[in-house]
């Protein structure tokens, strides 16, 4: 069955307890909620706050040392609440004064019931108009300031490992200068700098799916151990050490074709970015537990390392795109891994928490409502290496 909004409320301001309530009932006549009426400017206000009213019908003149005027820009300014004038003043001189706080209506008393319909249809209609430009102004800003993180990131991540290249193939034009252990020095260098970069495009082309909202939500039946187990032999196959990570199960039987409703591509890049990051931020010869709870309405992963840790300024800003930690050193990396793990653990409707110390270690808790479904056959997870 459909939902049926509920009518917008508005609140009168009306300092004639009679017209006030005359008001009222033509509001509710036509199908309006009314959050209540006030008969000056601190009444108003104070309504305002706790009622947060789709509209304000503000008379100009009312009891009280403020008029309302005064309490139509204070409006305007903390809540952002469109406010139309509904008064008997139409000279010139209190005209001026009204529209100096961009009123979104101004209504001469006696006024006919359709001329308050229309003048409240079109304030409200103008305020959705208004809030939508304001909000694709402000994605417009994110986007520019993404953009120009990303020139930044990439003056620095590409030009000096390009130039590195560059001096191995200028190397390599003089085999004489090079014995065969510096030869192949230079040769697992190039590959490691040739990774990274192709990581930061990957990143970086995922991170603007993300911000142009074109990262959906797409379930399937996922049978989580199978999957968790495939992901780890596949990231260390790519890793220097084969034993570093340690996998548990909790909760449910490995052996079990336990299945979930989850999107595994945004499970990809949750959980390939967590257990990279324990790795790469973690002494070599350290270990990680990877843990995996399932339970009947949702499975938990957590991944703790021992490694650097991270800092209380670094956790504030800790899913910013292209922010690093303040202690990664040398260390390389995008900066957007964690960005993107959040959007994707956002897709699933779950949570991500963290818990870290400087020089302890860190243990990344990731929860995602999914049921658990029985006797099903779903299809084998296999790793993209795209």
């Amino acid at each position: 069955m459909p939902q049926v909004s509920s009518p917008p409320t508005i609140l009168i301001v009306e300092d004639e307890w009679v017209i006030a309530l005359d008001i009222k009932q033509h509001l509710q006549k036509l199908g309006y909620s009314v959050s209540g009426t006030a008969n000056s400017a601190e009444k108003a206000l104070e309504l305002v706050a706790t009622t947060k009213p789709a509209l304000v019908l503000m008379d100009i003149y009312l009891q009280g040392d403020k008029s309302g005027i005064e309490a139509a820009e204070q409006i305007r300014q903390q809540f952002q609440i469109p406010v139309v004038f509904l008064t008997a003043h139409a000279d010139e001189a209190t005209l001026t004064q009204a529209i100096a706080t961009h009123p979104y209506g101004y209504i001469v008393k006696p006024f006919e019931e359709q001329d308050l319909i229309i003048a409240i249809q079109v304030a409200l209609a103008n305020h959705l108009a208004e809030q939508a430009i304001r909000q694709a102004l402000q994605k417009e800003k994110q986007l520019n300031e993404l953009k120009s993180q990303f020139v930044s990131i990439v003056s620095h991540e590409f030009r000096n490992p390009l130039s590195s290249l560059l001096m191995t193939l200028e190397l390599f034009e003089q085999p004489d200068l090079l014995t065969p252990q510096k030869r192949q020095a230079h040769i697992e260098r190039g590959k490691a700098t040739i990774k990274h970069m192709a990581q930061l495009i990957t990143d970086v082309l995922v991170l603007g799916q993300v911000e142009q909202e074109q990262f959906h939500f797409q379930p399937t039946l996922v049978n989580i151990s199978q999957f968790c187990s495939y992901l780890i032999e596949d990231i260390q196959s790519r890793s220097q050490s084969t034993d570093r990570l340690v996998f548990t199960v909790n909760g449910c039987d490995e052996t079990a074709n336990l299945t979930y409703e989850l999107d595994p591509n945004l499970l990809q890049h949750i959980l390939t970015n967590l257990l990279e990051n324990a790795l790469k931020y973690s002494p070599p010869t350290s270990k990680v537990t990877f843990k995996l709870r399932c339970e009947p309405d949702y499975i938990q992963f957590e991944i703790q390392d021992r490694g650097i840790g991270l800092t209380d300024q670094d956790l504030t800003k800790l899913f910013t795109p292209f922010h690093r930690g303040m202690n990664v050193s040398n260390i390389p990396g995008t900066g957007l891994g964690l960005s993107i793990t959040k959007k994707c653990v956002d897709a699933h409707r779950g949570q991500i928490l963290v818990d870290s110390n400087v020089g302890i270690g860190t243990t990344f808790t990731v929860i995602l409502p999914a049921l658990k479904i029985l006797n099903s056959n779903p299809n084998l997870y296999q790793p993209n290496h795209d």
